[in-house]
């Protein structure tokens, strides 16, 4: 069996939703480390459909749930990577932390690792979108040298028209226009205004601020026929 055939299998049956290859070469923050793995995990079907006041309790605690599965793929990535020779390096939420930066973004964000190895495009929500499952998932990435087949990269929206996203923003952090691969989120996307408003909503809903809100998810037509 080839290695990216392998190593595919062997994190779907560790729990990932979907996975895929990228050439990073272009954007990698680790010399020698040319390709990414990325994968991610979908939000359970009744935790989003009960999302229309969101954000939820259940919806946080999975989200909790979700990143320690993530993390967990991660390292069992890596380590399958090194046992057959080479280097790797899991991205996980455990050792990234919340060193986002200024722009509340990591140097080489999952989201982008996934664009480039073809699961999906970003929404206009600057959340990772695919056809299957709307935004309703959560992704991590591993960086390696281990040569792998990759996707074909997606590098315009499919957004189209739809505003549902936008207009779902009570925060006013969505502007409404497309991504394309040449665009910084922060030309399409506020995320200090989907901050701020977050920790308002998450106050009233949970009773205590947390940057989570998740309205735009439950908007997405994607993630509406992914529920159905």
């Amino acid at each position: 069996m080839k290695l990216s055939d392998e190593l595919r299998q062997y994190l779907l049956d560790n729990g990932a939703s979907e996975v895929g290859f990228a050439d990073i070469s272009d954007v990698s923050i680790i010399d020698g480390y040319d390709y990414g793995i990325v994968f991610y995990i979908t939000y359970p079907k009744n935790i989003i459909r009960n999302m229309k006041n969101a954000p939820t309790m259940e919806y946080v605690l999975e989200l909790v749930d979700m990143n320690s599965r993530l993390d967990n793929i991660g390292m069992l990535c890596e380590k399958f990577l090194i046992d057959k020779g080479f280097n790797a390096y899991a991205q996980t939420k455990k050792r990234l932390g919340h060193d986002f930066g200024k722009n509340n973004s990591f140097d080489l964000p999952h989201k982008t690792v996934a664009t480039k190895a073809g699961l999906g495009w970003i929404g206009k929500s600057a959340l990772l979108t695919t056809t299957k499952y709307g935004s309703a998932l959560r992704l991590s990435s591993v960086l390696t040298d281990a040569p792998l087949e990759c996707g074909e990269p997606i590098l315009t929206s499919k957004c189209g028209s739809c505003m549902m996203c936008r207009d779902a923003c009570l925060g006013g952090a969505i502007s409404g226009e497309e991504w394309n691969y040449k665009k910084h989120r922060n030309e399409f996307y506020d995320d200090k205004k989907c901050e701020n408003f977050a920790l308002k909503v998450s106050e009233v809903n949970l009773g205590k601020a947390d940057t989570v809100c998740g309205k735009c998810i439950y908007a997405c037509p994607y993630t509406k026929k992914y529920i159905l």
